[in-house]
């Protein structure tokens, strides 16, 4: 497979494929299809994966192209402005991703869901309660919200992050929140009471402007959060 990424605010992945070579994607990421392209649907992690898929709001099936004749390119695009990336998947490197970013894969690649165990990381992490897992060999594809950083954080190396900024991270990365020690700063700040904190080693990818933020900017006209926002926004008359 050979790939290139178009675009800069608003990007497109354009994989080319030799015969019998074949990606899957989420549902409805699929731009354009050039050439002998053949698609179908597979069912990663079979019927109990489905399901768990369904249950969280991800797409039951996903869809899979396969191309019938060298050259042939399928293009792909993210459903909001940002960046697209690929990680690298093995047998020593496994991602889990942010619900919601996955574009494509390529490769011997399985996609799963997973639960975030401890209460408070799910509830206030920003994340959620689900992550995707991708384990195999190939390369998965990520889009990120506005402006996306790489990391790669040493042994018990640290980086404290905004909720909802964290798009991927590798397994070997301890993933929690910690709560922000100077109350006032977290009510009248607008950054919110806790912060996520991942900790080596291991690679994350950061996202500079979260879906969530942009939706509450784009349907509220603010995206600064706190315990008070919503009471600012009354005062502010909005």
């Amino acid at each position: 497979m050979k790939y290139e990424i178009l675009g800069d605010d608003m990007q497109v992945a354009v994989v080319e494929l030799d015969a019998q070579e074949f990606v899957q994607a989420d549902a409805g990421s699929m731009f354009f299809m050039e050439g002998n392209i053949d698609m179908d649907l597979r069912l990663p992690g079979g019927w109990v994966g489905g399901l768990k898929r369904l249950i969280v709001g991800e797409s039951f099936m996903l869809p899979v192209f396969r191309s019938k004749s060298n050259g042939s390119k399928v293009g792909f695009s993210p459903p909001y402005l940002g960046k697209i990336l690929a990680l690298d998947i093995s047998q020593d490197k496994t991602w889990q991703a942010q619900k919601d970013s996955f574009l494509f894969a390529h490769g011997n690649v399985a996609i799963n869901i997973s639960f975030i165990k401890k209460f408070k990381v799910g509830f206030f992490g920003g994340e959620g309660f689900v992550l995707e897992k991708f384990t195999g060999n190939g390369k998965v594809f990520i889009n990120c919200g506005g402006m996306a950083i790489e990391r790669a954080l040493e042994e018990n190396e640290t980086i404290q992050v905004d909720t909802g900024c964290v798009v991927a991270f590798e397994e070997t990365v301890k993933y929690d929140i910690t709560r922000v020690k100077n109350i006032k700063t977290a009510i009248f700040g607008g950054e919110g009471l806790f912060l996520t904190t991942l900790t080596g080693p291991g690679k994350v990818v950061l996202q500079s402007l979260p879906w969530s933020r942009l939706v509450s900017l784009l349907t509220t006209g603010d995206s600064h959060k706190g315990p008070l926002a919503d009471v600012g926004r009354i005062l502010g008359g909005d």
